[in-house]
């Protein structure tokens, strides 16, 4: 497979200290950067598409990586959850801010 596009993305939750919130957002993000007009001039499938996404949060094994695959619309799509990210506390009320980080890459099997 050859890598074709890669995005970013960030998101947050402010108020509920929702990792898989975070990690929607930051995801949805990534793909309101990219359009791919390729499938269309070539004719080709989505399905060929691998998409590949690695979220980073301070606490990965709160995310459910297969819900958020789920939401994705195009290609065969796989999450792996990373520690990274940020949680923010708020010194005046203790609350935590979750910031999450995403990367989607788009993976084609190589053309001739």
């Amino acid at each position: 497979m050859q890598r074709f596009i890669i995005e970013m993305g960030m998101g947050n939750d402010l108020h509920g200290m929702d990792y898989q919130k975070a990690a929607g957002r930051a995801i949805e993000d990534a793909l309101r950067h990219s359009s791919i007009p390729l499938f269309g001039a070539l004719d080709m499938a989505h399905d060929a598409m691998e998409v590949r996404v690695t979220v980073g949060v301070q606490q990965p094994d709160a995310l459910d990586c297969a819900a958020l695959a789920r939401r994705l619309p195009r290609g065969r799509a796989t999450v792996t959850a990373v520690h990274g990210g940020l949680n923010i506390t708020n010194p005046d009320s203790g609350e935590v801010t979750v910031i999450a980080q995403a990367a989607v890459e788009a993976f084609l099997p190589k053309q001739g």
